[in-house]
């Protein structure tokens, strides 16, 4: 590991603008950075359904072991992330806090470049290799979705490289996200000459509310509804009301029962108050799970611990590009980079951590080498 070539990338790529739906100079730049090392970078036909600039970029390179490894990250940030100006001081970078930073996720795109550079130039054995950089992954992991469902041979070990904390950490359950969007029908009428004559959907809408179970359920299942809207002015009982939320579960038959729970409320407010409710659910994405003596989990635990870092496993409430790369036949691990505050202006990322990150990926592209 380079750690002044790390850290000048990750400046670089930080102070390289990329909103979601405006990946392209940083699939640029990573795509000239990858074909320098012998990888085929190639994008597919994602831009054309999420409106961005370019399409997820897929690198390939065949190994010299009989091994296979792929390694994720997403190129999009939050806003607002235009004209970062990364600013370095007592070992931790931070923007100018008129902006995020951006480690979210260009750490592990950082991470991965570095650990991929060092493998190449040392000569080091190498498993197959495959470079997936999403697009738009911050608009509930919309890009990555749209990858080919044949891009991995069945369980290719695919290293995510998108979370919070200190590297050395591995997600091994992360949730099923299903969101709901609910529209509440009553009758309209004048508010102060015959409001007894009206339905009022706003009241449906709060009285479904006031039934739920929201916030934190249990350790491993949450639930919100985050969105309301309806009426058109003050002196009309509305006729209508939309409420938008979710639940989220590690256990797929938890997520279930709390979306029957959350429909049986949107159904009796609505009832309450003489009113229908048209209630339509969507998985977002499903969730993934490993257990803590699975090889690969220990694999890379024993590699952290090898590098001199606190290896540990975590669940995560929310969800990142592996929980739709799972289904296309990868088998995906998400790894800590160290971001810090991620998705706020007070974002930060220690330069030590950095290095640690891209270490860490380097060692365990090695580890898989040896592995076979």
């Amino acid at each position: 590991m380079n750690a002044e070539r790390v850290l000048e990338t990750f400046l670089e790529l930080v102070r390289t603008d990329s909103p979601s739906h405006h990946e392209g100079a940083v699939a640029r730049y990573c795509a000239a950075r990858l074909e320098a090392l012998g990888f085929t970078v190639s994008y597919d036909d994602s831009a054309a359904v999420t409106g961005s600039e370019t399409g997820n970029l897929i690198a390939r390179l065949p190994g010299n072991a009989s091994a296979r490894l792929a390694l994720s990250a997403h190129m999009d940030c939050v806003s607002p992330c235009q004209g970062v100006k990364p600013v370095i001081a007592d070992g931790v970078i931070r923007s100018d806090g008129t902006t995020v930073l951006g480690g979210d996720d260009k750490s592990g795109v950082a991470a991965i470049l570095e650990a991929l550079t060092c493998i190449i130039e040392s000569g080091a054995p190498r498993p197959d290799l495959t470079v997936i950089l999403s697009v738009c992954e911050e608009l509930s992991v919309y890009g990555a979705r749209f990858l080919p469902d044949d891009l991995f041979p069945v369980s290719t070990l695919c290293l995510v490289l998108d979370a919070e904390g200190t590297p050395g950490g591995i997600t091994i359950a992360a949730p099923y996200h299903c969101s709901f969007h609910a529209i509440f029908h009553g009758t309209s009428a004048h508010a102060g000459v015959n409001p007894e004559d009206g339905c009022n959907a706003l009241q449906m809408a709060a009285k479904a509310v006031t039934l739920m179970e929201l916030g934190r359920i249990d350790d491993r299942t949450t639930a919100s509804v985050g969105i309301v809207s309806g009426g058109s002015a003050v002196n009309i009982v509305p006729d209508t009301c939309v409420l938008d939320g979710e639940c989220r579960s590690i256990d797929e038959t938890r997520v279930e029962e709390v979306k029957r729970a959350m429909t049986d409320a949107m159904h009796a407010g609505a009832a309450a108050y003489g009113g229908t409710a048209e209630v339509a659910w969507e998985l977002a994405y499903k969730g993934l799970s490993y257990r803590e003596d699975d090889p690969d989990v220990q694999l890379l635990l024993d590699t952290a611990r090898a590098c001199g870092l606190t290896g540990y496993t975590a669940m995560s409430g929310g969800g990142s590009d592996a929980n739709v790369l799972s289904p296309k036949g990868a088998k995906p691990l998400v790894l800590n980079t160290g971001m810090t505050d991620f998705h706020s202006i007070h974002e930060s990322l220690k330069v030590s951590d950095l290095e640690d990150c891209a270490r860490y990926v380097e060692s365990i592209v090695e580890a898989v080498a040896r592995r076979g």
